[in-house]
């Protein structure tokens, strides 16, 4: 490209790389830490490169993904699926962490945000909240592993368990919030992005808006959420959505909708500052919450294991001696084998039905086997307990104790909705549990010993029909063959106690244990007289419940402080597009200082950029409008201001935006391409840069209806760009949504309607710094 006076113009946005790509990218994303781009393919593959083009990993989650995005720290990609699901991802090797069947329908935006107002001690240090349990109690236990148990249903992989650990450890984690939005308007925010906090939809939403000079309610109907923004002090959040504004009084009635309707592009600025005022309460709430949602993935996956184990070695068990009833009754017996068997104990004539078991059917070896199995099944159970379940429960009743004491708490707690009745009986359930545990431990014992003593009688028995010497053989006890051969030869306690099935079957305890029970309750630390009456498994399911109801209550009182502050129709739309180039981005603005309460910081201001179409604004064309300053109107007010900030760029003729993005501190890379509309794109494309601090805004005055602002305000402060005066680079392709811009690299990645993609240099000083490093 030459200047008119004949000197070589210097091409801006130097090209890296240009590579073929196997098919079309819908979604892709820079790591905000590292140079990593993660891409999501038409088919739904998720691929992670480096910024030399090497590929590192590529994941197919079997369902279509609907979105993605980075943890701030860059160490997990949250993705979103079409049937609700929010999956979290190593970005060392993509395995899965974490699956959260967090919506009910496709999660089609999401955002995570860390807090960047940090809390420092007085050497300007970090301050994290400390975990005490590591002064008590080892490493958390892992989820135990069998072959053939499918660990999904608790969110695992059985690969991913370490980096699954180490992710679940939020102790040292600053404090970040994961908001996922789907396609009925609802947004959750999640602590960590696994411990949900609150929600919100903005169909409940009632927003005042002006139609016909007069000021009504009005809500939101039939609308899909575009994409979302959460401030960096996690005070505001802005929501950008397609659809129908319909007045309050008007809603449906009786299947029909009249009054005004506004079809549109809307904005929703939503207070979330509870997340800033109550950000230490809420930090260790869900440091405390989200590792016993983990142990209790452990407890779960425990008892299921040793459910499993148990039940195929009483199978084994059961699949040898059911044979003995059926050659009872083929011999014209009437008597079930427990009475042949009493009568072999106590030395009466032998029958033949037993004989030809024990010689014939069962045997020696048959016999060996069947012991040999439910030894290794008891001792596996016992394993499964002292590794796995003790601890984790033991942990589980620790941490309990640390939310109950928070909950005492009341002008710090309360405000969250940490109650103290729930919280004490999550922890009374949790000491249970570790009750029953225990309880567990000596049944299983008694029961593996008295299988073991039968099993040694009957090898014993089967010497001595076979004439063979027993000598040599272990000794045995006669009263518990006896106890045995009542209670549990067709009795399966171990299994009562672990079954879910079994959940509801009440344990029989005589009057006088009920009666020292009540006695003991007098003393305190419980309340629960009844915990004798329950199995293991009914107990777990209790405790979860009673956890799950505390936990509750502080997220259904966070979600009613979560309001909806202002709502501006951003657009007025007489069709709803498929896809609309929009970018939402909160920046620091060092020119300004405010008060925060562990010091003063820099203002945030946001900036919000769309592209209006030509069929909706033919007054002003094709333009792509900025608005800044919406979620700091009070702070601007404060200061003698009275307005918020807007400019229309209208694009060059000829050409379309294909899609923008802010980028660093106010800063916007624009893609655009040759043709009349996105079916008309046969030409170059050009990526441009703009300096947004430079645009000519202007004040939009801020009124009791800001929300009834109409383009046409702008419209005599038009900037129209040209490409040859801007900051632009050709693109000898034409190129396609969506644009990737990194800016911790300061890279941009185009994808080309090919199937290529091509990375540019945005900031030529940094490429030159590494340069001269090099």
């Amino acid at each position: 490209m030459e200047s008119d006076d004949g000197v070589q113009r210097v091409i801006p946005f130097q090209l890296q790389f240009d590579k073929p790509l196997a098919s079309h990218v819908r979604m892709a994303e820079w790591n905000p830490e590292k140079d990593l781009l993660a891409m999501v393919t038409e088919d739904s593959k998720v691929m992670l490169h480096r910024f030399n083009w090497q590929r590192l990993w590529t994941i197919s989650p079997g369902k279509n993904v609907s979105s993605l995005c980075w943890r701030p720290d860059g160490k997990a990609l949250a993705l979103g699926l079409e049937d609700g699901t929010v999956t979290l991802h190593d970005v060392e090797n993509g395995k899965l962490l974490r699956s959260l069947n967090s919506h009910a329908a496709s999660v089609v935006c999401l955002n995570w945000e860390e807090d960047v107002h940090l809390q420092t001690n007085g050497c300007g240090n970090y301050l994290s909240f400390e975990d005490r349990t590591p002064r008590f109690f080892p490493p958390a236990p892992r989820v135990p592993r069998m072959p053939g148990l499918v660990s999904g249903d608790a969110g695992f992989t059985e690969d991913g368990q370490d980096s699954f650990m180490e992710f679940s450890n939020s102790s040292n984690q600053r404090f970040n919030i994961l908001c996922s939005g789907h396609t009925d308007g609802t947004l959750l925010f999640s602590i960590f992005g696994i411990f949900p906090v609150g929600k919100i939809n903005i169909h409940s939403c009632r927003v005042p808006y002006v139609v016909q000079n007069t000021q009504t309610m009005c809500r939101l109907l039939n609308s899909s959420i575009v994409k979302v923004a959460l401030s960096k002090d996690l005070s505001h959040l802005t929501v950008t959505c397609h659809g129908e504004l319909v007045e309050d009084s008007t809603e449906l009635r009786d299947g029909q909708m009249g009054g005004h309707c506004m079809r549109g592009l809307h904005c929703f600025l939503l207070d979330t500052s509870i997340f800033q005022k109550r950000k230490k309460e809420l930090h260790q709430v869900a440091q405390q919450a989200s590792n016993i949602d983990d142990l209790r993935e452990v407890a779960r996956a425990s008892i299921s294991v040793m459910n499993k184990q148990w039940s195929d070695a009483m199978s084994t068990f059961h699949e040898k001696f059911n044979s003995l009833s059926n050659l009872i009754s083929d011999h014209g017996l009437d008597s079930s084998p427990q009475e042949e068997f009493l009568s072999l104990l106590l030395g009466a004539r032998t029958s033949p039905p037993i004989h030809q078991f024990l010689v014939n059917s069962l045997g020696e070896s048959g016999m060996k086997r069947v012991s040999k199995v439910v030894s290794n099944a008891g001792k596996e159970l016992q394993l499964v307990v002292l590794n796995h379940l003790q601890p984790a429960a033991e942990i589980i009743a620790f941490r309990m104790g640390e939310l109950r004491g928070f909950s005492r708490w009341h002008a710090r707690y309360q405000g969250i909705g940490l109650d103290e009745a729930l919280m004490d009986c999550a922890a009374e359930k949790a000491g249970m549990l570790l009750v029953q545990v225990e309880r567990f431990m000596r049944v299983l014992s008694s029961v593996v010993q008295q299988f073991s003593n039968f099993f040694t009688w009957l090898l014993k028995c089967i010497k001595m029909l076979m004439s063979e010497p027993s000598d040599q053989l272990l000794s045995y006890n006669s009263e518990l063959v006896v106890v045995f051969l009542k209670f549990l030869y067709d009795q399966d306690p171990v299994k009562q106690l672990l079954d879910t099935s079994e959940a509801d079957h009440h344990i029989g305890i005589d009057m006088e244990t009920k009666q020292r029970v009540r006695e003991l309750i007098q003393f305190g630390g419980f309340l629960d007289a009844e915990f004798l009456e329950r199995t293991l498994a009914k107990e777990f399911l209790q405790m979860e419940l009673s956890f799950k109801e505390a936990v509750g209550m502080p997220f259904s009182t966070i979600s009613k402080k979560i309001i909806c502050e202002k709502f501006l129709l951003l657009s007025p739309l007489t069709t709803l597009p498929s896809y609309v180039p929009i970018s939402l981005s909160y920046y620091e603005d060092p020119s300004r200082k405010v008060s925060f309460s562990n010091g003063q910081g820099n203002l945030l201001v946001d900036y919000i950029s769309f592209q209006i179409s030509d069929d909706d604004s033919a007054y002003i064309g094709k333009c792509i409008v900025i608005l800044r300053g919406l979620t700091n109107v009070h702070e601007r007010i404060n200061m003698g201001e009275n307005s918020i900030e807007a400019v229309l760029l209208s694009v060059p003729d000829g050409y379309y935006c294909v899609d923008l993005s802010l980028y660093k501190e106010s800063q916007i890379v624009l893609l655009l391409n040759e043709g009349k509309d996105t079916s008309d794109s046969s030409g170059n494309a050009y990526l441009m840069i703009l300096q947004a601090s430079e645009l000519p805004f202007s004040q939009i005055s801020i009124s009791s209806h800001i929300n009834d602002w109409e383009l046409h305000q702008l419209k005599d402060s038009i900037l129209h760009l040209k490409i040859e005066s801007e900051k632009a680079r050709t693109i000898p392709h034409p190129v396609i949504s969506p644009l990737a811009v990194s800016a911790s690299r300061g890279v941009a990645c185009v994808f080309a309607a090919k199937k290529r993609a091509l990375v540019y240099i945005l900031d030529e000083d940094e490429e030159d710094e590494s340069s001269d490093s090099e």
